[in-house]
């Protein structure tokens, strides 16, 4: 047993003072008291404990490719444009590359207080398409990164068949990602062996968009995975809303509500473009709402209707999806201040008894916990004792106590006061940076410079 002793804790029922959390050998809290005196065997960590936060999107490979399309062309940028800058990216990668980003990016992720993540992996195959001998070789390079990092992983394998909502080929730039059925099945049961292996970890599957999916796709899907999350990108484009309009009649959200029963397991990312309607339905299915706004700012998609989801129940938290910047202070006030842009109108978020900063906190690590299906998300009996610790000496949180330490870290630090944070118990962040670091950051920019030169 290890017992880890906290001035100030925020729990699961609010703030809390001298509190002593207790942690199995298995990196499982088994014990939380309050108003307790620190004892002899007891390591008492200076700061304000908060439970770490799933990222409930990441595309890992992304990180590499961050700062390279902030040129405009000679036609206007967005999103299509710059998945076409991506795609040529991600032609150059091998999976040395693959893991040694990723490995990076989950560093800069735990640091962040990122502790677990859902990695939606669609990049499967090598440069012409062809797959591996072993058809989850990627997918096993981000379960090595997990492993050197030790971040929680849901590895959700992507299945991705077309290039539009009517079925068409995938066109050159996909061929790394495309699957038939078999393939696929063979690719999911490689990596869901890989993961296994993890300390913390499961599998899903992320049926990549309705535009890649066939309904025929999808069911059989379903029907083979009946349990485990499932997440799917949706309505983050009005291209895509018209294309889907085109081709079925309906709106993305709409015809997905429509045509599946979602529920508790579904994450749905992005879900940017929605009708009052399609926020209210999507709201009640008890479903994740994936919100990634850095990304979503960088390619201009457009804001989340949030104050309507929440005003129909909806549940959402944040992922750094193409991980241009990772933060999860950032992701966090980012949402919020687009909420106040949009509105022209302060605290969108707030409720008479909580802050801004601590309604954002604590929605995240609720529905990070639920989207990506792990005992994250709180200091509480039965979770893993993932904590990440505010130093309270920290120019930004002097004198600030309660939800305005959230508030002050989410809305006024200019860099991260995350000084400390624990993994399963186990430390792996001091004074800010992961204890691994300089290994991961090494085979990191051995990787980036070999890029430049092709």
């Amino acid at each position: 047993m290890t017992r880890l002793y906290f001035d100030r804790a925020l729990l699961q029922d609010g703030w809390r003072d001298q509190v002593t959390v207790t942690v199995s050998g298995d990196g499982q809290i088994v014990g939380v008291e309050s108003g307790t005196a620190p004892s002899a065997d007891t390591d008492r960590v200076k700061g304000v404990a908060l439970p770490g936060v799933g990222n409930l999107h990441s595309h890992t490979f992304q990180r590499g490719f961050a700062g390279l399309t902030e040129r405009r062309g000679v036609e206007d940028d967005h999103f299509w444009t710059w998945r076409e800058a991506m795609y040529n990216f991600v032609g150059h990668l091998v999976p040395e590359d693959v893991e040694a980003v990723a490995a990076m990016a989950f560093v800069e992720m735990i640091e962040s207080g990122f502790t677990a993540v859902a990695e939606f992996h669609y990049l499967h195959h090598g440069a012409e398409g062809q797959p591996y001998g072993d058809p989850a070789e990627l997918s096993r390079r981000i379960v090595a990164a997990a492993a050197t990092t030790g971040i929680g992983l849901t590895l959700l394998p992507v299945f991705y068949a077309h290039s539009g909502f009517d079925g068409g080929p995938p066109t050159p730039g996909q061929r790394r990602f495309v699957c038939d059925l078999d393939l696929f099945a063979r690719l999911h049961a490689s990596a869901g062996d890989a993961v296994s292996t993890l300390p913390i970890g499961g599998i899903g599957i992320a049926p990549h968009s309705l535009r890649a999916v066939t309904m025929e796709e999808l069911t059989y899907l379903l029907g083979l995975h009946g349990s485990g999350a499932v997440h799917i990108h949706i309505a983050e484009q009005e291209r895509e809303i018209a294309e889907c309009l085109a081709v079925t009649g309906e709106r993305p959200v709409d015809w997905l509500l429509s045509h599946i029963a979602i529920d508790r397991r579904w994450c749905l990312v992005h879900a940017t473009h929605m009708t009052e309607d399609e926020t209210r339905r999507f709201g009640r299915t008890g479903a994740v709402a994936g919100l990634c706004p850095i990304t979503e700012s960088n390619l201009g998609d457009g804001i989340f209707p949030l104050t309507s989801f929440l005003r129909a129940d909806g549940r959402y938290g944040v992922g750094s999806d193409s991980n241009v910047q990772i933060s999860l202070r950032d992701e966090l006030r980012t949402l919020c201040y687009s909420q106040r842009l949009r509105d022209r109108a302060r605290n969108r978020v707030a409720t008479p008894h909580r802050s801004s900063g601590r309604v954002l906190f604590e929605a995240a690590a609720a529905a990070g916990a639920q989207a990506l299906s792990l005992p994250i998300g709180a200091i509480a009996p039965g979770a893993r004792a993932d904590i990440i610790v505010l130093d309270p000496d920290d120019p930004t949180l002097v004198g600030r106590d309660g939800d305005t330490v959230l508030d002050a870290w989410i809305f006024a630090s200019t860099h991260s006061p995350v000084s400390e944070v624990y993994l399963g118990g186990r430390r792996v962040v001091e004074r800010g940076r992961h204890i691994g670091r300089a290994a991961v950051e090494a085979a990191f920019r051995r990787v980036m410079h070999r890029l430049r030169a092709i």
